[in-house]
């Protein structure tokens, strides 16, 4: 008999409920994540021979429990909380949320969903999103340390400094500043104290570029290549894709990512608006991408620009250029891939449900069909539990 073993993952603990084919409950119990409570839970899970276990967020709260579950040799499926919580509403109870109602709830979407993407770890993958993701800290640090040193040079100096600051800049604007008050001194050897620490930032940035760099490039990846993608993006991209052929086409991957606008149409007014679901930091790499094109004589200019002469605001021009860039990532990640299977004897082209567990299945509901052109609804294969 086939299980599904849903689960409502936390910290320290995680409430699991076993159903049948038919949905009926065999089991409900609570676990602690720590070594004794996993090895009581994964004990209680392997009394049924065929089982799957169905995880909740596993891009979040649920990534590590997935993994351990993974690499003990599980099938796990990753479950997201936004289909659990619709199936939490229309249940009984009123909505009300528990974590065994939790549970029930995962269960139940794992059980009705035949294509939710089950969860596979890629060491190399791991790295580059763990690298990816201090490379975004480094950043924001940097950003905020600008932020502090631009305040204090605005009471050092008149007018204060330029926008964009390098430390040796700032350094060689302090060397100009001789205060003989307290207060300016004071001021003076906080805004060196604060260059340092941007000259270590930086330092920690173009180590964390290079690596990443190595690693896009091992990967056999050409993203770089594109104009307004470096190895942070890059990276990025791999990292929570992973898998790019889990996307039927670019529209998918457009609503996947949130650049494709949503249908707001209303009788006679046809019109879209922008997309607010989707994995954000995917978007802010499109936006980033867009912007740097926007800065120079690129095609991604000439498309906005004709954008803009056809009517549209500089904003509509914008969506309009980040969804085209989505459709030029997708087909550069569809030709790596092809070409990184055709040089591997053991690859194989072809649509899987796997998940690298680094973000969000790329199911897409009756909102978020991918725009323009029309959706296409082809039938899935059913993920039967093994």
């Amino acid at each position: 008999m086939s299980v599904i073993i849903g689960m409502d993952p936390h910290k320290r603990s995680a409430t699991i409920e076993v159903v049948d084919e038919r949905g009926r409950v065999l089991a409900v119990g609570r676990f602690g994540t720590d070594k004794a409570g996993y090895a009581d839970m994964l004990a209680a899970g392997r009394k049924y021979a065929d089982r799957v276990w169905a995880v909740e967020g596993c891009n979040g709260i649920g990534k590590h429990i997935a993994h351990r579950l993974v690499h003990d040799g599980e099938t796990v499926l990753d479950v997201p909380a936004k289909l659990s919580a619709q199936v939490r509403v229309f249940a009984t109870g009123n909505g009300r949320k528990t974590d065994p109602v939790d549970a029930h709830s995962v269960a139940m979407v794992a059980l009705r969903s035949p294509n939710l993407v089950q969860v596979q770890v890629d060491p190399d993958l791991q790295v580059m999103g763990m690298l990816a993701d201090r490379r975004d800290e480094l950043g924001r640090a940097r950003t905020q340390t600008i932020n502090r040193l631009h305040r204090l040079l605005l009471e050092l100096l008149p007018g204060g400094a330029k926008k964009f600051l390098s430390a040796p800049q700032a350094r060689a604007l302090i060397a100009t500043v001789k205060p003989r008050d307290i207060v300016g001194k004071t001021r003076r050897r906080l805004a060196v104290e604060l260059i340092s620490e941007l000259e270590g930032i930086d330092k920690k940035i173009k180590s964390a570029d290079k690596d990443l760099k190595a690693l896009v490039l091992a990967r056999g990846s050409t993203l770089m290549e594109l104009h307004g993608i470096g190895p942070s993006g890059a990276a990025r991209l791999l990292a929570d894709v992973a898998d790019i052929s889990r996307f039927a086409d670019r529209d998918r991957f457009a609503s996947w990512n949130g650049t494709a606008p949503l249908d707001a149409s209303s009788g006679d007014q046809k019109r879209h608006r922008l997309s607010r679901a989707g994995n954000r930091r995917i978007n802010r790499t499109l936006h980033i991408m867009a912007v740097v094109q926007l800065r120079n004589r690129t095609e991604g200019r000439a498309y906005f620009d004709a954008k803009k002469g056809a009517g549209k605001t500089s904003m509509e021009a914008m969506r309009a250029l980040k969804r085209r860039l989505s459709n030029v990532v997708y087909a550069r990640m569809v030709a790596d891939q092809k070409r990184r299977q055709a040089a591997d004897p053991g690859g194989h082209p072809g649509t899987t449900l796997q998940s690298s567990v680094t973000d969000l299945t790329p199911d897409i509901g009756p909102s978020d069909k991918p725009l323009p052109g029309p959706a296409t609804s082809q039938p899935k294969p059913a993920l039967r539990a093994v």
